[in-house]
């Protein structure tokens, strides 16, 4: 074999190569493609069917359910008022479908429970197969803490998708305002005597290490010094040990 024909050999050999390396290549490629999608489903309509039977309706395209709320609507109890991700949406194989159930037609009054406890807001609400949702507590005056103020939604409704009732609930008067005092220096009992007649108390106390300070002295304060406090801040401070 002359050189030229041992060149034009070797020529050829790497072409078939690069050939057969670019086929496997892209049979890979596609049976790596072929898998992904192997792994997708889709996600059936559940919306309107029983929940038992959405739950094997799914489990059936190894998918999961899972309950996100119960509404009032005119479907029958525990059928699927809503769904997501949305029907005929590609997912992936073990996604769950967080579904929305109903409690059928709506039957109940929203009660009154402004001007009573939380307590005996909730109890009420029980009573009446509602449940108490968000709660938001605000001070003011003239208030007794932990008596509801206003209520969402109002009493009397019956018109209403969702058993959850909103409150807004007082505090009471706003504690009186300080301004927090030095401790840095002082005497753990000649601090805490400070706070107390301020009306503040420590909420905690944490020993530390401190060569340079006398044992049993204040060497760190939170709130800082200047910052504004009442009866219900958390006072913490750091003794030298």
């Amino acid at each position: 074999m002359t050189l030229t024909e041992r060149f034009h050999w070797v020529l050829r050999m790497g072409l078939l190569l690069f050939i057969l390396s670019s086929v496997a290549f892209l049979s890979a490629l596609t049976a790596m493609r072929f898998a992904i999608q192997g792994r997708e489903v889709v996600m059936p309509d559940v919306v309107g069917t029983g929940a038992t039977t959405a739950a094997q309706i799914l489990d059936g395209r190894r998918l999961g359910m899972k309950v996100e709320d119960r509404i009032f609507s005119n479907l029958p109890v525990d059928a699927v008022v809503r769904q997501s991700p949305p029907p005929d949406m590609k997912v992936k194989i073990g996604q769950a479908a967080h579904v929305v159930l109903s409690l059928g037609p709506q039957k109940v009054t929203i009660p009154q429970l402004e001007q009573k406890t939380v307590r005996e807001a909730q109890i009420d609400l029980l009573r009446g197969g509602m449940r108490l949702w968000e709660v938001s507590k605000l001070y003011l005056p003239g208030t007794v803490e932990d008596t509801v103020l206003r209520q969402d939604p109002t009493p009397g409704t019956s018109d209403v998708s969702s058993p959850h009732v909103n409150l807004l609930v007082a505090l009471g008067p706003r504690p009186p305002a300080f301004v927090m005092p030095e401790l840095y220096g002082l005497p753990l009992p000649e601090a805490q005597a400070k706070l107390s007649a301020a009306g503040l108390k420590v909420g905690k106390l944490t020993p530390s290490p401190s060569p340079d300070a006398a044992r049993g002295t204040v060497i760190a304060q939170t709130p800082l010094r200047g910052q504004r406090v009442d009866t219900t801040t958390s006072i913490e401070l750091g003794v030298a040990e």
